[in-house]
């Protein structure tokens, strides 16, 4: 087995737009921007790990060949978000030339929707004022948190989640190279745990790896810190059947003897109720009861305490729904 310590996600980051897994369309028209040499201001969004920091560097290095790093760089909004950092590092970067044969250098902005609203008009000007001599490659998670002129100066790419297919491809390929086995039901955990985003299968794999050579999905579960789908099922049909007491104590079990987090919790419970068979009514109040337990929290409030007031909203639902009166 090769060196386990390594990080997988950079050690195995495909380093051509063809060795991307998934998305084939937005390789494809990358891709041909690579057999022109030249490309537009480009606005990749998507939700995390689905490929577009990937997507930047792969085409950064086909345009440029060998020498790709004298005319790129990368950037991260999120680490300085004022308007410094445009007037500063990005303008200073824009407007000098282009190092070799290259007739433009790329600059690729990540989590470019942390940037201020003043910060965002300024690169717009940057973007303006330098396109000759340099392209801009904005990448965000919500593209609603970049301003409209920015948006009308680029050419906009959407990376949707990773299919479970293109997931378990990437495990496979990835396990054959490291010699280490990984058993069905792992690889669909590694599925569930993962969503979509490459970056979360892989670290899950390679950290199970480092237990053992032969993966299980009990050892997923775990590594990840997320509860089973069954274990969520269970959690939604005590709370729902109204025993408050049984889905409690399930819940306790989760959160305080496996460590799982609450909003890890919320998450999970909201994909499992998407999915179930329930009067629509309900439902829509169900969903309601998650999303104001995941406000509560991310405002600063208590998990554990609101996951069970949440609960006992489920089972309150649940019964009105049934036309008990707890009166």
């Amino acid at each position: 087995m090769e060196d386990i310590h390594g990080i997988w996600i950079e050690k195995y980051r495909p380093l051509r737009l063809a060795d991307m897994v998934g998305h084939r369309d937005i390789v494809e028209r990358l891709q041909s921007y690579v057999n022109r040499g030249s490309l537009p201001h480009l606005l990749f969004t998507g939700s995390p790990g689905v490929g577009k920091t990937t997507a930047a560097v792969a085409l950064a290095r086909e345009l440029f060949g060998e020498d790709w790093r004298m005319n790129f760089r990368e950037l991260n909004a999120s680490d300085e978000r004022g308007i410094d950092v445009v007037r500063n590092q990005i303008k200073q970067f824009a407007r000098t030339s282009p190092m070799g044969n290259a007739s433009f250098k790329i600059l690729f902005l990540d989590e470019a929707d942390a940037l201020t609203t003043d910060a965002q008009a300024a690169l717009r000007r940057t973007m303006e004022n330098y396109a000759e001599s340099c392209r801009f490659i904005l990448s965000c998670n919500y593209s609603t948190k970049i301003i409209d002129p920015i948006q009308s100066r680029c050419a906009l790419y959407r990376f949707r989640p990773l299919t479970s297919d293109d997931v378990k491809e990437e495990v496979r390929r990835i396990a054959a190279l490291e010699g280490i086995t990984v058993t069905p039901k792992a690889g669909d955990a590694i599925v569930y745990v993962a969503q979509g985003d490459m970056r979360k299968a892989i670290n899950a794999l390679q950290g199970a790896a480092v237990v053992t050579q032969n993966i299980t999905e009990e050892q997923i579960y775990e590594i990840s810190a997320a509860a089973k789908p069954e274990e969520i099922a269970s959690l939604l049909t005590l709370s729902l059947s109204g025993d408050f007491e049984g889905a409690e104590r399930h819940l306790s079990s989760l959160i305080r003897e496996r460590g799982i987090a609450p909003n890890e919790l919320l998450s999970q419970c909201y994909r499992h109720l998407v999915a179930m068979e329930l009067d629509r009514m309900l439902k829509v109040e169900l969903i309601d009861h998650i999303g104001e337990a995941d406000f509560r929290i991310s405002e600063g409030a208590q998990g554990d305490l609101q996951m069970e007031a949440m609960i006992a909203r489920f089972v309150l639902s649940a019964l009105r729904q049934r036309g008990i009166d707890q009166h």
